[in-house]
């Protein structure tokens, strides 16, 4: 096989297990198959500001543990809507065609990109432009088609989990209700897991709207059990019956509105209904940092190997992807078509009604040795 230059970038939001993803790129295509690699830094920002590097074995020595990207990101990069300033105004610009172009003027066989829904999104629309991309699955949302799991994805799970261990020591000691608000965007995964695992007592998720007034029953429940405290998790996007999502920060040019604040809302609104001490803990980008799991670093290692192969077989557009015990690979855009939620009346679901977990929108179980926890 002829000597290859492939680029690699990491776009949207860090997550664990990136430098992972990038390591195993760099010694497979330039250890392995003798091929010269070039990191694309803070995502396609990088390309459309001629910001690459050749990276080599010695650059990706050490970086496996590594939180974060070596190469820098960046969640406010969208090729298609470019910010640009002109006479003192912001504008928004399709900057696509200067993308390809770079790609061409780099001369690279391949670009893998690495990132999460919206940047795929925007690979799979390079793509069918005629850019040579292959995606690589990122995020702590795990909201990505086609792939049953995504790196990040479990390391941010972890953390969730080990903050609601954390806080049911100081909720029992004061029989407070402690609210945590995780991130996910609008899928429940991270605090439906981390919920399930660091046993709530109510978990609240995008997916089934809720209404407070079964939160409260909960809480009262439990107390009349003599659990006078419970744990709360909520997920960033989660939203009343007939309400709304809530926005830390509006969206702008190139970038969109911030999900957050939820949390405060759902624990003013208890302590006012309950008349309960209550707290609210945002985890935030704690769940992004830190030294990714071992999980998260096989499966950014093996999707990094097999994005290689995928460049050496000429299986362009496509994404890698984990499908039960195997590495695939799928067309991008089957990857993209649609985002990745958690099922209402799926098994994880049922499982944590059955635990006596309420998810907000009905009344719990009648065993009263139920959400004992």
């Amino acid at each position: 096989m002829s000597r290859l230059r492939i680029g690699v970038l990491t776009g949207g939001g860090d997550c664990p297990g990136l430098n992972a993803v990038i390591r195993a790129v760099v010694l497979s295509a330039h250890g392995g198959l003798g091929w010269e690699v070039l990191g694309v830094q803070d995502g396609f920002d990088g390309l459309l500001h001629d910001r690459a590097r050749a990276l080599g074995r010695e650059d990706v020595r050490g970086i496996l543990t590594l939180g974060g990207t070596i190469l820098g990101t960046s969640n406010r990069g969208n090729p298609f809507a470019w910010p640009v300033v002109r006479n003192g105004r912001t504008e928004v610009v399709d900057a696509s065609g200067e993308v390809i172009e770079r790609i061409r003027a780099l001369a690279l066989d391949a670009l893998i990109v690495i990132g999460g829904d919206g940047t795929l999104r925007i690979g799979e629309r390079l793509s069918q432009m005629g850019a040579p991309i292959v995606g690589i699955p990122k995020t702590i949302d795990n909201d990505i088609s086609a792939t049953d799991i995504t790196f990040g994805f479990d390391t941010a799970r972890v953390t969730a989990t080990e903050a609601i261990d954390k806080l049911h020591s100081t909720a029992e000691s004061h029989h407070r209700v402690m609210v945590v608000e995780t991130m996910g965007r609008n899928a429940g995964w991270i605090a439906l897991e981390s919920g399930i695992a660091g046993g709530a007592n109510s978990v609240l998720i995008p997916e089934i709207p809720y209404r407070l007034e079964v939160v409260v029953e909960t809480i009262e429940a439990r107390a009349t059990r003599g659990r006078p405290f419970s744990i709360v998790v909520v997920a960033e996007g989660a939203h009343p019956v007939g309400g709304t999502q809530v926005y830390r920060e509006p969206g702008g040019p190139g970038r969109l509105p911030r999900l957050g604040g939820i949390g405060q809302q759902v624990a003013d609104a208890l302590a006012e209904a309950t008349g309960r001490e209550t707290r609210c803990t945002v985890l935030g980008h704690l769940q992004r940092g830190g030294t990714p799991t071992p999980f998260d670093r096989l499966l950014a290692t093996r999707f990094g190997v097999r994005a290689v192969e995928c460049v050496a077989a000429g299986r362009l557009g496509t994404m890698v992807a984990l499908r039960g015990p195997s590495v695939i690979d799928v067309p991008l855009a089957d990857a993209v078509a649609e985002p990745k939620r958690v099922p209402p009346d799926g098994e994880l679901v049922r499982a944590a009604r059955e635990l006596g977990i309420s998810m907000g929108d009905v009344a719990g179980p009648a065993d009263p040795a139920a959400g004992l926890l």
